[in-house]
């Protein structure tokens, strides 16, 4: 099983020695959000300090960039990392599309396989040195002159994974994507009876067998040196399945545990700002649900129990605010862990 965890964004100073860190101490991967930073900027640092650890994005918003300009953002950090860049890509909600970006919005599932196959598209023209053809429903690329083509440095294509939550994005996920991104908020039952079916008909779909989808996340891991420690780390995911569990994009999770209750509880409390009281109605059975929760003596037992034979990566921190210290050790013994997933299948 890898093991991949965030990378520093609020000042891009802090980056290289981390991925640094990161990387001598053993994790597969660094990872960027698009919350309040932007999710490229940081992996051009992290790839001049470093030579090994993969760099992807976990998740850059879709929409609001025209796929020609993430195909240039993602072929120069294939080019500085020397091949080790996953794009990561995601929807977000219409509330966040329409009145934070100011983009229009539309289903997303369809224009996400138009998304992808038109990044697809650019980077075989421009790898391959064809003519860019490509005429979608929501985007259609047909002007590239030679001065516009980057030069190919003979890197595989820039690997694409898809945050997934509904039905039909999972489905597109397996049928299309080289892997998925699944929400922390999301207790093994539901991956074994929500997620994995809908990634399996997607990979049918395609004729694809599961060891080429990367399926990464699907619960959060609470861990730390002590009890002191794991118990700090328990009460930010106990404030975070409070959070998610007030939306209600996310109660079919809770209602498959039969606690569609408490999904309407908190809502009425988020409705009147009762946001420090919401956590508090979150019980430690529930959040045992979400989480792996143990020390670093425990954690990689309890990783197995929680994730093992659903996925592939995990993510070793919640946020950035709690980067995690996973020492080799235990990563090494997580790395022990077996996973279906074999490999990245791309082009060139």
């Amino acid at each position: 099983m890898r093991v991949v965890t965030t990378v520093p964004q609020d000042d891009l100073r802090n980056t290289a020695a981390v991925a640094r860190q990161a990387e001598a101490a053993g994790f597969d991967g660094l990872i960027t959000l698009e919350n309040r930073h932007d999710p490229f900027l940081a992996h051009a640092v992290a790839a001049l300090a470093t030579e090994r650890i993969e760099l992807g994005t976990a998740v850059a918003i879709a929409f609001p960039r025209s796929p020609m300009v993430v195909a240039n953002a993602c072929w120069d950090l294939q080019v500085a990392s020397r091949g080790r860049f996953v794009l990561g890509l995601g929807p977000q909600i219409r509330p966040h599309n329409e009145k934070r970006f100011s983009v229009p919005w539309s289903a997303p599932a369809p224009r996400m396989r138009d998304y992808v196959n038109a990044l697809r598209a650019i980077w075989t023209a421009w790898e391959k040195g064809t003519k860019l053809d490509y005429r979608g429903t929501h985007y259609t690329f047909t002007l590239m002159t030679p001065n516009f083509v980057p030069p190919s440095r003979g890197f595989r294509m820039v690997p694409i994974t898809l945050a997934a939550v509904g039905e039909h994005t999972l489905r597109l996920a397996g049928e299309l994507a080289d892997g998925v991104r699944l929400h922390s908020f999301c207790t093994r039952r539901y991956l074994e009876e929500a997620v994995l079916p809908r990634l399996h008909e997607g990979l049918a779909r395609n004729n694809r067998s599961r060891s080429q989808l990367e399926i990464t996340g699907g619960g959060f891991i609470a861990t730390g040196p002590d009890v002191a420690s794991v118990a700090r780390a328990v009460e930010f995911v106990r404030m975070r399945v409070a959070f998610y569990g007030s939306t209600p994009a996310y109660w079919p999770v809770l209602e498959l545990h039969g606690l569609g209750d408490l999904a309407r509880k908190l809502n009425a409390m988020s409705k009147q700002g009762q946001w420090t009281e919401m956590t508090a109605v979150i019980p430690d059975d529930v959040v045992h649900l979400f989480a792996a929760v143990g020390t670093h003596q425990e954690i990689a037992g309890v990783v197995a129990q929680r994730f093992g034979g659903l996925v592939d990566t995990i993510y070793a921190s919640a946020n950035s605010a709690m980067q995690s210290d996973l020492p080799p050790d235990v990563l090494q013994d997580i790395h022990k862990l077996p996973t279906a997933f074999t490999g990245y299948v791309t082009p060139w």
